[in-house]
């Protein structure tokens, strides 16, 4: 498991609603869809979940509270958070809002050799960049409309705020620089 107030995102998320109560996976896989936390969490799938939760009980950072069995229903396990869990999920809320983290995404990596393309070819790739990012920034406007209307208090909104900024930011940088390639104002040698 990671250190004290440096948790995978999933972990986070798992420690975050088992604060609020006990849950099971499905539970806590059906929330974290209905929040909308999906759109900054990588959990795709239950197993995810699974793992994760299989990792803070073996590092006492969760514990099972019940095992539910229901005729029609396999058997499900209830987990709580432990107190150590809770004092890590603090530690690592404090850290991630405090403190920038040195993150090493594609994207940034890829634009610095972007020279290899030529110009016409890198206008294109943005140009796809563009689309892609401003059907992602209009699915996360929909969800904050849609939460909005159903009066989601401000603060369990924040992620998608932000998400919002960071995106609208890209997207004014990158029309931008298309329209420097257009216009010739950025241009380059192709490197072969």
């Amino acid at each position: 498991m990671a250190s004290r107030g440096n948790l995978s995102p999933v972990v986070l998320a798992v420690l975050a609603l088992l604060a609020e109560e006990p849950r099971h996976a499905y539970g806590m896989q059906q929330l974290i869809k209905e929040r909308g936390v999906d759109l900054v969490v990588n959990v795709r799938t239950r197993s995810g979940l699974h793992t994760a939760l299989e990792r803070l009980v073996r590092d006492g950072l969760v514990r099972v509270h019940a095992v539910e069995r229901t005729e029609r229903r396999p058997e499900r396990t209830v987990y709580e958070i432990t107190s150590a869990g809770r004092e890590t999920l603090l530690a690592a809320v404090r850290s991630g809002v405090a403190t920038p983290a040195a993150e090493f995404p594609l994207f940034p990596a890829a634009v610095s050799f972007l020279h290899l393309l030529t110009p016409e070819d890198a206008l294109v790739q943005l140009r796809h960049r563009i689309e892609a990012l401003q059907e992602r920034l209009d699915g996360t406007e929909a969800v904050l409309r849609a939460s909005r209307d159903a009066y989601v208090p401000r603060l369990h909104l924040l992620e998608h705020e932000h998400r919002t900024a960071v995106v609208t930011a890209e997207l004014a940088w990158l029309r931008g620089v298309c329209t420097d390639l257009e216009s010739g104002a950025l241009s380059w040698q192709q490197y072969t």
